[in-house]
């Protein structure tokens, strides 16, 4: 049997915010900065868009809005090492937790490799900016459990430069990050070539890497499960709208700032519409008129559904393992906590979890009666949380 009443009460109280999402501010967001010549992160219009986006941050109560500074390396896309800007907005919970929700703000022109061309980037990357701000924007006017931090990063077009710089501090700081979001190409539901789909948002992650063992320095990430849990947490949520898993890193060949992050080893995921636009991207053609800002509000309703569950989540169960004993039920044990955790499972070929049972956390240990782990993969986590995958 599966118990899933208290699960169902946190997703009501999320899907609750996600009437609350206006396309209007993102609009207007989108509209200010796509108008500016360019958001090169060579050039004084990146900082001055940052300006502009920190100054539209700091009107939301309850944020604590930082110009975060970093150095670009000279290279191919950076004639000289110099300065540069992104803005980091955190709103503080009770814990020292976090999520971490972003969208690049800079933009390029790859047709004309002059600094100063032409590049209006309002789908990439203005798009998930903005519908960063309007996450923000909701979930301010509430209280959370664990921090929630809302970044607009510059340099992705040199190499991921702002999230690598934002990636490495989190690192060497100690900060505790649940999950990035990160959202980058998310305002176009059509391309030119007919194709269309406004039901669905991609959602992009890597398995472990296969360097990952018990001698690496650099800790594992969970974005696997990150983005089987944004599936489950979402079922039937969002009208006519849900996500589309890609178990792969990025598109082909391409990157995004979530990599950043997983590098650090931290859990990240990136989210990108089903089908781009590639005669848009970093040309003259980025415009405001060609983003679909009511695919974009579903876009910001999945990732306050996701960031709302997370923050009030408690941690991830500790010493979490399956009894190794043949049987024809499966025993999973954990170190006692207090709290509700959920054990779930899924038939081995299936991609996404398929139950779930309620357990308490304070018992160490749970029977999934005639289930074999011989056929299925086990996970457990804290009710709201990121499961910990168990084989």
């Amino acid at each position: 049997m599966v118990f899933l009443v208290p699960l169902l009460a946190l997703h009501q109280t999320s899907a609750d915010l996600t009437k609350e999402v206006r396309q209007d501010l993102m609009r207007e967001v989108v509209t200010h900065l796509s108008a500016m010549p360019n958001r090169n992160t060579n050039n004084s219009t990146l900082t001055e868009a940052a300006e502009y986006i920190a100054s539209q941050y700091r009107q939301i109560p309850g944020l604590d809005v930082q110009i975060f500074k970093y150095q670009a390396p000279e290279g191919q896309r950076v004639p000289v090492q110099k300065e540069v800007v992104e803005v980091v907005a955190t709103l503080k919970g009770e814990t020292d937790r976090r999520i971490l929700v972003g969208g690049h703000f800079d933009s390029i022109n790859m047709q004309d490799r002059n600094l100063n061309a032409i590049a209006p980037g309002a789908n990439d990357d203005l798009s998930g900016m903005s519908q960063t701000m309007e996450v923000a924007r909701v979930m301010a006017q509430h209280k959370w459990k664990n921090t929630l931090v809302f970044v607009a990063f510059s340099g992705e077009e040199q190499g991921l430069l702002g999230s690598r710089a934002l990636a490495k501090k989190a690192r060497v700081d100690g900060w505790k990050i649940e999950a990035v979001l990160n959202n980058d190409i998310v305002g176009n539901s059509a391309s030119l070539n007919g194709q269309s789909d406004k039901h669905h948002l991609r959602v992009f992650s890597e398995e472990l890497p296969p360097t990952t063992s018990r001698t690496s320095t650099v800790p594992a990430h969970n974005s696997r499960e990150l983005a089987r849990f944004i599936e489950w947490n979402s079922r039937g949520k969002i009208r006519g709208f849900g996500p589309k898993l890609v178990f792969r890193r990025d598109r082909f060949q391409r990157g995004g700032d979530h990599t950043s992050f997983n590098l650090e080893g931290f859990t990240a995921v990136r989210f990108t519409e089903v089908f781009e636009e590639f005669t848009r991207q970093h040309t003259t053609l980025d415009l405001v008129k060609d983003v679909d800002f009511s695919y974009l509000a579903n876009v910001a309703r999945l990732n306050l559904l996701t960031a709302a569950t997370l923050a009030n989540a408690d941690p991830a169960p500790a010493e979490a393992r399956m009894d190794p004993r043949q049987s024809h039920d499966t025993i999973i044990r954990w170190k006692s906590a207090a709290g509700k955790y959920l054990i779930y499972w899924r038939d081995s070929i299936s991609p996404v979890w398929q139950f779930a049972r309620e357990v308490d956390a304070s018992t160490g240990e749970a029977k999934i009666e005639k289930v074999n782990k011989d056929d299925t993969v086990f996970g457990i986590g804290a009710i709201g949380g990121i499961p910990i995958s168990l084989g």
